[in-house]
């Protein structure tokens, strides 16, 4: 396991470390977390307008096209959000005018989307309403072109900005006002070849990225082995002393956050919560994995707290309340789990037991699907009642995910607690 844990260390770490500060990933981590506390708004909405409750939902009928609408101008617009979001960290991460990165990346986006006349299409008699945007790929479907719209018009930007190619003002003009003249060129031209490739050409990018990524968030969402994929390389890189989120979640959370937006689309169409299109967006790693943090520790931090080590136990007491909380720092750095032989092979093999004891419960209907982003720092139990929409089987599956946890981790902490125990009494004698 050594020398497993050194290659992981010598040979994956230091590319994989590189990748996870890679300008455009980090853009599109930093632009996406940007709009969680929108999808957070709109999934307690979603919560409102969908309890599960006998005759619920016959009394709140009338009201769910009200109690939906913050819904549909937050996650269903989430990738107008993010592709700003993106635009901007990206153009900072350049030392270019974060505002212009952001705008001109979002302008592009809508550019990919034609507007609809939608006043023939009405009754005779009723409002006039114009043109119209679709939102079909507003929200999570539109995701991976909000990527491309950002890289392609912040990559423009930083070309005509390095060159020159920028109508300057003189120093008098407003800042504002000469940022916008500075995005005039390099604007014209992102918006033009957009218009030409969607309006001229009618080619529709957006159905083209969707059809290239489907497969691919098919075998993640709808497959346990493909869930288990970025569970695996989390970990391992987290073994080896790397952030495993930070570098996996920024290549796979645009696909999660698709598989959450067709699962809450699905719910609100009426179809059943345990037949929803996919089975592990992010939510699903969150509240049925990860259970007290990545390595799903919550389990570790509960036979930690009955070793005969005295260092482990006083880690386990000052790690336990934020492990319910979902915070394992404490945890992994003092044990250490990091580049430890013994018990990183639990910490791997944990999340993956657990990955596929949750994805047999969500994909046989034996609970619900995720459809609500809720904050990651509540105890896991509530945190999968109500990503579920309040499904208390989801509860029982933390239950059993924590009892697996506890019994894979049981004989590794038991031989660790030994050899530490011996370090401390061989220390003492010593001292």
């Amino acid at each position: 396991m050594k020398r497993f844990l050194d290659w992981i260390e010598n040979t994956l770490m230091p590319p994989m470390a590189s990748l996870a500060e890679q300008k455009h990933l980090k853009a599109i981590r930093e632009g996406v977390i940007s709009t969680l506390s929108l999808i957070l708004i709109g999934s307690l909405f979603l919560i409102i307008a969908q309890l599960p409750i006998p005759g619920y939902a016959e009394w709140v009928a009338p009201l769910v096209p009200k109690l939906m609408l913050p819904y549909r101008v937050t996650m269903g617009l989430m990738t107008i959000y993010a592709t700003y979001g993106m635009g901007y960290s990206l153009a900072r991460s350049y030392k270019l005018d974060g505002i212009t990165g952001g705008v001109l990346s979002l302008a592009a986006f809508l550019t990919l989307t034609i507007p609809i006349n939608v006043t023939p299409m009405l009754v005779e008699g009723s409002t006039p309403l114009g043109w119209v945007l679709p939102m079909g790929y507003l929200g999570g479907q539109g995701m991976f072109s909000g990527i491309l719209s950002m890289i392609f018009a912040v990559e423009v930007l930083r070309l005509f900005k390095s060159k020159n190619w920028t109508i300057r003002m003189p120093e008098q003009v407003p800042e504002s006002v000469a940022r916008s003249f500075e995005a005039l060129i390099p604007g014209t031209i992102i918006l033009s070849a957009f218009w030409f490739i969607r309006v001229i050409l009618e080619f529709d990018i957006n159905l083209l990225l969707v059809s290239i990524f489907t497969p691919i968030t098919n075998l993640l969402g709808n497959n346990v082995f493909g869930a288990m994929i970025p569970v695996l390389f989390i970990h391992l890189l987290w073994a080896a002393g790397v952030h495993g989120m930070s570098v996996i979640g920024s290549i796979v959370r645009p696909m999660w956050l698709l598989m959450l937006d067709e699962n809450v689309a699905a719910l609100a169409s009426g179809t059943p919560a345990t037949q929803l299109p996919y089975v592990t967006p992010e939510q699903f790693y969150q509240w049925f994995v990860y259970i007290g943090g990545s390595g799903a520790t919550l389990s570790l931090c509960l036979l930690l707290l009955m070793s005969k080590s005295s260092y482990l136990k006083q880690v386990g007491r000052f790690s336990i309340v934020p492990g319910i909380f979902n915070i394992n720092e404490p945890l992994i750095f003092g044990i250490p789990l990091i580049m430890n032989p013994v018990l990183a092979i639990p910490f791997i093999l944990v999340p993956l037991i657990t990955t596929a004891t949750a994805y047999f419960a969500v994909s046989l209907g034996l609970v619900n699907g995720l459809v609500v982003n809720a904050t990651w720092t509540l105890p896991a139990p509530i945190g999968a009642f109500l990503a579920t929409g309040n499904d208390w089987r989801a509860i029982v599956l933390v239950l059993v995910n924590v009892l697996i946890g506890g019994l894979i981790y049981y004989p590794f902490i038991k031989v660790y607690d030994k050899k530490m125990l011996e370090e401390e009494t061989t220390a003492s004698q010593t001292a």
